[in-house]
């Protein structure tokens, strides 16, 4: 498994700011989120999730953000032949 990359911009009493950064092929790893969280694509592209063992694909688009609650375990994988990067905000 090629592992994707997470290098922490920020880290307050309030929130964790992580940089992702996916090689095409790369992926998370099955993980859950303990906290609430917003997701700013810095890349438009297509990331295949698999959550509860079913797997869909969604696209992203540059600039366009989406939240998501705790919870879910899941596993994101770079679909695309280029390199795909996003901004993870959590909230503390």
């Amino acid at each position: 498994m090629l592992q994707a990359t997470a290098h922490v911009q920020l880290n307050t009493d309030r929130v964790v700011v992580t940089e992702w950064r996916f090689d095409p092929g790369a992926e998370t790893g099955s993980h859950s989120h303990k906290r609430d969280y917003v997701v700013v694509p810095l890349t438009s592209g297509a990331l295949q999730m698999v959550v509860d063992g079913i797997s869909s694909e969604s696209v992203l688009e540059y600039g366009v953000s989406y939240a998501r609650s705790a919870g879910a375990e899941h596993n994101v994988l770079n679909l695309n032949n280029f390199e795909f990067r996003f901004i993870e905000i959590e909230l503390k």
